[in-house]
């Protein structure tokens, strides 16, 4: 090939008149100089020594006591540790929080029956988007006795509460500034009581399904799941059909929580259970699976009742709260059903946790113990679910709710 190359070029030269040795350098094959490789070092990113923002923590107390209403702490997520702001906001007896999906406004009910002589009421607090201190913007009636539950709707237009008092539900909207309006929807329950400690219905706690067209109530009095459809055009409920889920006889309804649209888990507060439901979205419709207890195999007779339960942010896991046996049930999720299994019951160190919630990494855990006035911190493990306290604790007077802001 290279000799029919050069022979080539002979010709081509003598046409062009090119000289013998000019040829020669031409057809001189050179060595070509390996090419200097570039060696670009990656950059890399060492995502898990970024340290988090501080994050705000309100927390709903009763103010029966020393209690100044709503407290506003700051909370590291880096370290689990929780200080005070000295912030607060009067309010009474203001027994549960929710904040608004841009965090620009807390809302709250007051757990009392005298507002314009017979009512509790719904409140709203104005969030400085500087310190995080919160300033009371609006105020209307809970439409019922001694409200004890509040729920803001995922698009933030909506306000809910459960009265439980007179089991009666409410829906208000929400304006652009985040100020409550007049309730657009009043519902009571209706049932018959099921037995002597149970005289009506007690309206415990309002939850949506995630397609915002079906609202749920508990109603410990009545030991039902009270379900409607929602319009959120014109803030109205109509009761379903069928209307209501019945659970066992003196389970006590009281708190729901729903994350994936399939599994619901209702904690029951008379008889220390978790009942676990698969929800139909199409219909609003529940269909009972299982009921366990909150409580550890062997656990003697003792007075006990329920509170707050929450599913982790990955799904795995969903926790209870116990009041008498002072503890925070711990139960695994099975992946493919959505059937809890008890794997342990953790100190809640202190007495009556009434109400926990998990940061939005799912990495701690803070408890409201109500009757020794102490906020206590739980690392969380996202592969066990599991607990361990980490030692820090913080004095609040009758600390009964705890809302964590949403990262920034």
């Amino acid at each position: 090939m290279i000799f029919r190359t050069v022979a080539g070029l002979a010709m081509f030269a003598v046409t062009l008149g090119i000289t013998q040795p000019a040829l020669a350098q031409i057809a001189k094959p050179t060595k070509s100089k390996p090419a200097k490789s570039r060696h670009i070092e990656p950059t890399v990113t060492l995502i898990k020594n970024r340290k988090e923002k501080p994050m705000k923590v309100y927390i709903g107390t009763y103010t029966r006591g020393e209690s100044k209403g709503v407290y506003v702490l700051d909370f590291d997520p880096n370290t689990g540790k929780l200080t005070p702001t000295g912030a607060t906001a009067p309010a009474k007896n203001p027994t549960f929080l929710a904040l608004s999906p841009n965090g620009k406004t807390l809302f709250a009910c007051e757990e009392i029956a005298d507002y314009e002589g017979k009512h509790g009421t719904v409140v709203s607090f104005a969030i400085n988007p500087t310190d995080g201190a919160i300033t009371r913007t609006s105020t209307q009636s809970s439409e019922g006795e001694g409200p004890c539950h509040v729920l803001v709707d995922a698009m933030g237009k909506h306000l809910f509460t459960a009265n439980y008092g007179n089991g009666i539900i409410a829906v208000y909207p929400i304006a652009k500034d985040g100020t409550i309006g007049k309730a657009t929807s009043v519902k009571k329950h209706d049932s018959v009581p099921p037995g002597p400690n149970q005289p009506g219905p007690h309206a415990h706690a309002v939850n949506l399904d995630p397609t915002n067209h079906y609202l749920f109530s508990c109603d410990l009095g009545t030991d039902s799941l009270f379900v409607y459809h929602f319009d959120s055009a014109k803030g109205t409920l109509t009761p379903n059909n069928p209307a209501t889920v019945t659970l066992a006889a003196g389970a006590g309804p009281r708190h729901f929580a729903m994350q994936n649209g399939r599994d619901a888990y209702v904690l029951n507060e008379l008889d220390s259970t978790l009942s676990h439901f698969h929800y139909d979205g199409l219909h609003g419709t529940f269909t009972m699976q299982e009921t366990i207890s909150t409580l550890p195999e062997g656990t003697g007779k003792i007075e006990n009742s329920t509170a707050e339960v929450v599913i982790h942010p990955n799904g795995k896991f969903v926790y209870g709260s116990n009041r008498g046996h002072d503890s925070i049930a711990v139960f695994a999720i099975e992946k493919e059903t959505g059937k809890p299994s008890l794997i342990e019951t953790v100190s809640s160190k202190g007495k009556h946790p009434r109400n926990f919630a998990l940061d939005p990494s799912g990495k701690w855990m803070i408890v409201a113990n109500q009757n020794t006035d102490n906020l206590v911190i739980y690392a969380v493990s996202p592969e066990t679910g599991k607990l361990t306290p980490t030692g820090d604790e913080l004095k609040i007077p009758a600390p009964v709710c705890v809302v964590f802001a949403p990262k920034k």
